[in-house]
């Protein structure tokens, strides 16, 4: 008698497994996905020359006869946050316009990346012959997690090459390589809430992308002010460590919340 044949379930780890090899290979043939890593990369490199040649500039004001001097930047940091010992030139520009922006430009990722699923339908076939709810939160949670890591890489790449061309000083003031270091990291892991956030409006919003991006950005700005404090220039082994209880605590409650929200609605 020939043995039956068993078809055997796949276990979850697989499953999930699965799921990232298909979203990263979905993410590398994306363009969205260079067209951030390239405006992170670039962006910090423009802003910094820019400002370093208006430099000294004076604007006059036709109605009042005022003048102001415009004040470039004056240390390669100041793209990554503020250093102690006082303002310097242009900060109050790169208070707004630094690394932090690298929070709101993940959400077009990862709301682009959820949203082609459900217009594609591609989801509601994933979920119907091959991966749960669950896996699928996890994969694209994770994919948008390093496409914000590479996203603050990059602008950090860019902000030491704006500043070497620009000629700025690198002095910390104090602080040493070990703190931007615990800054990065910190800043990285921070990314989680971020992206958590973005993943549950997404799955939310499911094709409608302007609405998942809409919702995201102005969810993530509730939060964006908060960066800057919680992932100082001066980081410790303390701020990873928040930023990693944060990261965690936010990927499971809302990786939860989204799963009920996809069991819950329709996937059309």
């Amino acid at each position: 008698m020939e043995n039956a044949v068993k078809f055997e379930k796949p276990v979850r780890s697989k499953r999930i497994g699965s799921m990232l090899k298909v979203d990263f290979r979905r993410m590398l043939r994306s363009r969205i996905f260079y067209i951030l890593i390239a405006c992170a990369l670039v962006m910090p490199i423009l802003m910094t020359v820019m400002m370093s040649m208006m430099d000294g500039s004076v604007s006059v004001n036709p109605q009042t006869g005022a003048e102001t001097v415009m004040q470039g930047p004056e240390n390669a940091w100041q793209n990554i946050g503020t250093l102690p010992g006082g303002a310097l030139g242009g900060d109050e520009i790169f208070m707004m316009c630094n690394i932090n922006m690298a929070f709101m430009g993940v959400a077009v990722f990862v709301c682009l990346f959820i949203s082609d699923d459900f217009r594609s339908g591609y989801a509601k076939n994933l979920f119907t012959v091959r991966a749960k709810r669950g896996e699928y939160v996890v994969s694209k949670t994770v994919v948008g997690f390093i496409c914000g890591a590479l996203m603050l890489i990059a602008y950090l790449i860019g902000s030491v090459l704006g500043g070497a061309i620009s000629g700025l000083s690198f002095d910390l003031h104090g602080l040493n390589a070990g703190n931007i270091v615990m800054c990065m990291l910190a800043k990285i892991f921070l990314m989680l809430v971020f992206v958590s956030i973005f993943t549950l409006i997404s799955v939310a919003a499911k094709q409608r992308a302007w609405l998942s991006i809409c919702g995201s950005l102005g969810g993530g700005m509730l939060l964006f002010m908060m960066v800057s404090m919680i992932t100082p220039l001066g980081s410790t082994f303390i701020n990873v460590v928040l930023c990693i209880a944060g990261g965690a605590m936010f990927a499971f409650g809302l990786g939860a919340a989204s799963k009920a929200v996809l069991r819950k609605t329709s996937l059309v």
